[in-house]
């Protein structure tokens, strides 16, 4: 069993409806879009187009079509990429074609999520470009915002990475304050090895001697926390292909091509889900 999966899913619709609902709901709270109600006539139609206004890779698509959607809307959305392209400046993402009032009204939270959702994915796909030539896999980490775990991950997948486990549910994953609390390396892994089950067993270590106790102690997926290139080289090394080896610790597009080319197997990024960047996408109202 593995504590890493990379295949792209579908989002569960019910998730999505339950996002949208709410972002909905926080937008218009019982008066709806007051300023289309005051300036447009509520018979308006309208079409837009959803273009990128700078270079990325799309996420987010079922999130944005729910939006407008939503509450029979009485819209039409046509879409003309998919989850995981890659997107150049100026590129159509998507038409919507209908009601004013509801294409307008579904505009920000439409954007917010496809934004969002595509940042993660376009720092995710950068990272995987410059590690392409390693076997090093990119992944994320739990470090997402709360509620937005879900598809999060899924816009790390839609960039070409893989997710770490999802929760302190889904796999075992002893960090330096376990190891104190139980007792050091050995003692942390044998009681997970007696009370874990079947679930995979991943341990944190930031030392080369750390390492070793590990190794010893039949740690089979082993973090290898903070640690230089030439660390990581070490660690590879003296692992012999015992256990997979996971790299992490303030990594970057500076630094993660030493790290990928030390001969780790995944590099775990934080920064992928905390750190990334809204892509600029845009809304127009077609106006010819």
């Amino acid at each position: 069993m593995h504590i890493i999966t990379d295949a792209l899913p579908v989002l569960p619709a019910d998730l999505v409806t339950r996002l949208i609902d709410d972002a909905l709901s926080e937008d218009w709270q019982s008066r709806g879009d007051v300023t289309s109600q005051a300036v447009i006539p509520a018979a308006a139609k309208a079409d837009a187009i959803i273009r990128a206004r700078d270079v990325g890779v799309l996420a987010g698509l079922d999130l944005a079509t729910t939006a407008f959607l939503a509450h029979e809307s009485g819209l039409n959305v046509t879409r003309h990429k998919a989850d995981g392209d890659a997107l150049a400046e100026g590129d159509d993402v998507m038409s919507i074609a209908g009601p004013a009032h509801a294409l307008l009204s579904a505009e920000r939270v439409a954007l917010n999520y496809l934004g969002h959702l595509s940042g993660i994915a376009s720092k995710t796909a950068r990272l995987v470009a410059l590690t392409a030539h390693t076997k090093a896999k990119i992944c994320d980490t739990r470090k997402t915002t709360p509620g937005l775990r879900a598809i999060e991950k899924y816009a790390v997948r839609a960039g070409g990475g893989a997710n770490h486990r999802f929760g302190l549910y889904d796999a075992v994953l002893i960090k330096d304050n376990h190891i104190a609390v139980a007792g050091g390396i050995t003692a942390a892994l044998k009681a997970a090895q007696e009370n874990a089950g079947a679930l995979p067993i991943e341990i944190e270590v930031d030392t080369l001697a750390q390492f070793e106790e590990a190794l010893a102690a039949g740690a089979k997926i082993v973090l290898l926390d903070n640690m230089t290139p030439d660390m990581l080289r070490q660690a590879v090394d003296l692992n012999k292909g015992r256990a997979i080896l996971e790299a992490s610790g303030r990594v970057s597009e500076d630094s993660v091509v030493g790290i990928a080319e030390s001969g780790v197997d995944y590099i775990s990024v934080g920064a992928i889900t905390h750190s990334a960047l809204t892509l600029d996408l845009g809304l127009d109202i077609d106006i010819s």
